[in-house]
């Protein structure tokens, strides 16, 4: 066979991805900044926060029982009467027209209540469950901002090497086109060019709509518009997996929120039972007042035989009381034994969940850590492949130069080429997000392990 005409090929498609990834770097944000912006704008996030603020106020209303009550009251009435009256001497005739200030003022202090104290501890513990709801959704936020950021990048990747396949192929089609006008190669090598030359289009389109589509997503969840994430630095030395399966799994039992969450939902539950038997237990109360009335007017009586009238005006009085007030509660009816057995039944179903939930928690860690094993395996054999896929370019190239190789040759080398890159990028962006899952399994995810994958970003 006759030769090919040699492409310059490597050197104009290292300055197109240079300058794309140039393109790309400006004005980029890392990860664990856009994670902050989120916290600020997503809702869900959100809702958990007012959630935990509306939980705390109801603590405090429960504390407040404890607090001194003190009223102050005051009122002013006027009253009118007459009235007759006769002995066997005289005849009366007595009219009263008063008008009545009074004010007072009055407190209650509650010395001791059982079933008070236990209101204060369920509140507490309502409290602590709303926190860890808001921790769950916390490491929930972490990794739904890491996905969509990483689908970026596995997108504009994408994006990057059928672009760059794109330029190889129609560095290929010319070439085809230019040998057949010289008569050097037949019509074959330039339509099936021209063929994988417009699958690329395609897949260019495709790939396009994919990042415009993961780009909106992540602009959605943090609330800004035309992020620019921050690219790997290559060479990457990905994070190893430390620890085994059963030392995540206990991890997860020790720290996930949700089973830190159940644990204290099972003391609600026994404080509920705690309730119904303190439902009979006494409750001690410091009460007192002071008062003061304040009169105007009074009565007038007058006899009728004498024509003597008797004006009668009523003088300040005051008062005051200070006391203990004990209630023990003797009989209530049937009500008290019913709701135990509500509470003991409760307090059971509640002690199931548990353990369901720590079983399946333990068994979704394990997952997480074998899947991360196997695409840590995944990223090296793409290494590898990416390697071979070169060398196996390289040499149908220089085959196809010498004649021992036809133009389809290469294409499809080309294809495997980008294919595998492409595969490799997605599996080492997979690698950091199921690395950030497997914390967030365990219930150990923080902000500081999004700050060692900036770490490994080109800033």
């Amino acid at each position: 066979m006759t030769s090919r005409i040699p492409s310059p090929l490597p050197r104009r498609l290292c300055i197109a991805l240079f300058g794309m990834g140039f393109a790309f770097h400006a004005q980029s944000e890392g990860l664990l900044e856009l994670y902050q912006a989120a916290q600020s704008y997503d809702a869900s996030y959100q809702a958990a926060q007012a959630q935990l603020d509306a939980v705390s106020a109801k603590t405090e209303q429960v504390q407040a029982q404890y607090a001194p009550v003190v009223s102050l009251q005051g009122t002013v009435a006027q009253g009118w009467q007459q009235s007759k009256s006769s002995t066997d001497t005289y005849d009366y005739t007595t009219q009263k027209n008063e008008m009545d200030g009074t004010m007072s003022l009055a407190f209650s202090q509650t010395l001791y209540s059982r079933i008070n104290e236990l209101a204060m501890t369920s509140a507490q513990r309502n409290a602590a469950v709303v926190e860890l709801a808001l921790a769950t959704a916390r490491q929930d936020l972490m990794v739904r901002v890491s996905s969509a950021y990483f689908d970026v990048l596995a997108a504009r990747d994408s994006l990057a090497f059928v672009r760059a396949q794109k330029a190889a192929v129609g560095e290929q089609l010319a070439a085809a086109k230019r040998n057949f006008e010289v008569g050097t190669s037949t019509i074959t090598d330039t339509r099936e060019a021209q063929a994988k030359f417009d699958l690329v289009i395609a897949q260019e389109i495709s790939a396009q709509n994919d990042l415009t589509v993961r780009q909106s997503l992540l602009d959605q969840l943090v609330g800004r518009k035309d992020l620019k994430p921050n690219a790997l630095r290559l060479p990457l030395q990905l994070p190893a997996v430390l620890g085994t399966d059963n030392e995540w799994a206990a991890l997860t039992e020790q720290y996930l929120p949700q089973i830190q969450s159940k644990r204290t939902e099972l003391e609600l539950a026994r404080l509920e039972t705690e309730k119904a038997r303190a439902d009979t237990s006494p409750t001690v109360s410091l009460t007192g007042s002071l008062g003061k009335v304040f009169p105007w007017g009074g009565s007038n009586t007058y006899v009728d035989q004498t024509g003597v009238n008797t004006f009668t005006r009523s003088r300040d009085t005051q008062s005051g009381s200070v006391g203990v007030v004990v209630n023990i509660p003797l009989f209530t009816g049937s009500t008290r034994g019913a709701k135990l057995r509500e509470t003991l039944a409760l307090e059971d179903k509640t002690r199931n969940d548990l353990q369901a939930l720590t079983r399946n928690a333990q068994q979704t860690t394990r997952t997480v850590y074998y899947g991360l094993h196997s695409l840590a395996g995944q990223v090296k054999a793409y290494e590898a492949a990416e390697a071979s896929s070169q060398s196996a370019l390289d040499a149908n190239r220089l085959g196809y130069e010498v004649g021992v190789r036809i133009n389809i040759d290469v294409l499809n080398a080309q294809s495997q080429l980008y294919d595998t890159k492409a595969k490799l990028a997605k599996a080492r962006y997979d690698v950091l997000v199921s690395n950030l899952k497997l914390r967030q399994a365990a219930g150990t995810l923080a902000e500081s392990n999004l700050e060692e994958i900036d770490g490994l970003m080109v800033k």
